[in-house]
């Protein structure tokens, strides 16, 4: 069965959300200048890249990166291809192709636009319709291949706090490029960050 990694390379051209401070890495020690090792220091925000958002992220006492449950980071899911769809709501859920499952992942424009590092700024986003569906639908991980499930410029983030404060969890910057829309196996693996309002991770969809 094809495994698809879909999270992003980090390097200093990974796009960020507007306003974040960018990815840097730099040496500490190198053996190109006769140390015995080679040690680097990384710098960048708890969601640089592909990250999961804990719901402290927007939530006072919300429950914190490490406390995450890890059998709803993984476990079989879905890719829906909702490519050419600006919003996500619920008249759209309704006719995906959608079988209950309880993660996941919209597959939009942004997968292309991560691989040429241009994002639009009008890009895809969850309304307040499509977030309340997913609820009423016992979703328990929705993931997507932009930058934010809400819109960029809209800083009450409404479909953050709708879904955070229900348990929901959160995954954004995914690369769905290459992933066939359907069922899927999926595993997320945010950094374990105690404390954390959110981390990078490395995340994996094995297909059928």
């Amino acid at each position: 069965m094809p495994i698809f990694d879909v999270s992003q390379t980090l390097d200093e051209s990974t796009p960020i959300f507007p306003g974040d401070p960018p990815f840097s890495i730099a040496p500490v020690f190198s053996r190109k200048n006769h140390d015995e090792f080679n040690l680097s220091l990384l710098s960048m925000t708890t969601h640089t890249g592909t990250h999961v958002d804990a719901p402290l992220h927007y939530l006072d006492g919300g429950r914190t990166i490490e406390a995450l449950p890890p059998d709803i980071l993984v476990g079989n899911g879905i890719v829906l291809d909702l490519r050419g769809v600006e919003i996500i709501n619920r008249a759209i859920l309704e006719k995906s192709q959608w079988n209950e499952e309880i993660r996941i992942f919209f597959k939009t424009n942004c997968s292309a636009e991560l691989r040429e590092k241009n994002l639009n700024k009008k890009h895809a986003y969850m309304s307040d319709s499509g977030a309340q569906f997913l609820l009423e639908h016992g979703v328990k991980l929705v993931g997507i291949d932009c930058m934010s499930v809400d819109r960029t410029d809209d800083q009450y983030a409404p479909v953050h706090k709708l879904l955070l404060s229900s348990g929901v969890i959160i995954v954004e910057g995914l690369d769905l490029h290459d992933v066939p829309a359907g069922t899927c196996r999926i595993y997320c693996l945010p950094l374990k960050i105690r404390g954390a309002d959110g981390a990078p991770a490395r995340v994996f969809i094995e297909t059928d």
